[in-house]
Formats: structure tokens, sequence, C-alpha cells
């Protein structure tokens, strides 16, 4: 089960270089290639199923626009938090 965040979880966000609105929260990722961007997204979606929370995302060539947000609590949530940092971790 998740847990709506406060403001500090919306601030850990902010401060990682996520643009956070009401109920979401979004980052594009840019990386050198295409290669390595799906890389990147096969390891997240590693994290993501372990999570059982997974990502709206966008992929052209080598750029990744993600958007996350919960459904179950209508807005963000401690796995939105969780799953933003294994992908700033991930992308380096």
């Amino acid at each position: 089960m998740s847990t709506p965040i406060d403001q500090t979880g919306r601030d850990t966000l902010a401060t990682s270089g996520w643009t956070v609105g009401e109920t979401s929260a979004e980052k594009t990722f840019v990386f050198a290639n295409f290669v390595d961007a799906f890389g990147w997204m096969t390891s997240v979606a590693i994290c993501a199923e372990k999570l059982n929370h997974h990502p709206e995302w966008f992929n052209v060539y080598k750029t990744v626009k993600v958007t996350l947000t919960t459904h179950d609590t209508g807005g963000l949530s401690d796995l939105d938090v969780k799953l933003a940092q294994k992908m700033n971790q991930l992308a380096g």
C-alpha cells in the first residue's frame, strides 16, 4: 500500500530535478543514444515491477519523458519518491 507524500516528499522530488505538480511529478532524461535510453528503461522496469509501481513514460531515440503518479492515492506517494530516486540513481 502506498502513502501520500507531504511537503518534505515534494521537496525531495523537486531538489532532485523533478517538476512537481499537484498530482504528479515529471522529468526528462536524456542519454547518449537509443541503446543507453532503452537500457535504462529496462533497468527501471525491473525496479518498478519489484515495487509494483509503474511509470508513465514516452521514449524518442535518446530521450525519455517520465510522469509519476499514484492512481490509488489520487496524487503522489512514497512509491513515486522511491521510484524517482532509483531512476535518478540509474541515470547516473
